[in-house]
């Protein structure tokens, strides 16, 4: 099916939001082999989604789940709920809005950006190819974390951290929740 999609670079709320025609696969042979053997048809939808996402994605558009369920014929937040499954099951992320560009409140690559940067001390750059991410987007999640790390372990509440460095209290509060789990009582210099 051809449908019109949000162009990757295009950030949410963009005024000149760029559109690209992509290529989408509701349905092909495999699916009906697998439907026919007995796969189940959640689990049948939950690759449906999982494959337009990649797809969009592999022809420089992004999917958000309202484009996923009105294709599929659905609720947003079940499209959601069959993208967070196949996650889960699958121990992948899949690229949407709401990671790759931060949109809405769904968990970002931060938590795997950092744990994979300052805990396993990879590169940024190996980073940003394990979870198909621009580099630029992992340099702004390294300066930011660091930013919010250094005003944080000096005592500063949120809302300092959020007049200081201009970044939303939603982000300071996923910062602050990866310092805690990962790098308080870890000896990690960053």
């Amino acid at each position: 099916m051809l449908w019109n999609a949000v162009h990757k670079d295009t950030k949410s709320g963009a005024h000149n939001m760029k559109l690209v025609p992509i290529v989408l696969t509701l349905i092909n042979d495999d699916d009906i082999t697998k439907l026919e053997n007995g796969l189940k048809m959640p689990e049948h939808r939950q690759n449906v989604v999982a494959r337009m996402l990649e797809e969009a994605f592999s022809q420089d558009a992004l999917l958000s789940m309202r484009d996923v369920s009105l294709l599929l014929c659905t609720s947003s937040s079940y499209a959601s709920y069959m993208r967070k499954v196949y996650e889960t099951k699958h121990n992948v992320t899949l690229p949407h809005p709401g990671n790759i560009q931060d949109v809405g409140n769904c968990i970002t690559h931060k938590y795997q950006i950092i744990y994979k940067c300052v805990v396993e001390k990879k590169s940024p750059l190996k980073v940003a190819r394990e979870i198909n991410h621009s580099m630029r987007a992992v340099d702004r999640y390294l300066r930011d974390f660091n930013c919010v790390k250094t005003l944080y372990l000096d005592g500063k509440d949120e809302h300092y951290i959020n007049f200081v460095t201009k970044i939303s209290l939603r982000v300071i509060d996923q910062y602050i929740d990866i310092i805690n789990q990962y790098v308080k009582g870890l000896d990690v210099a960053l």
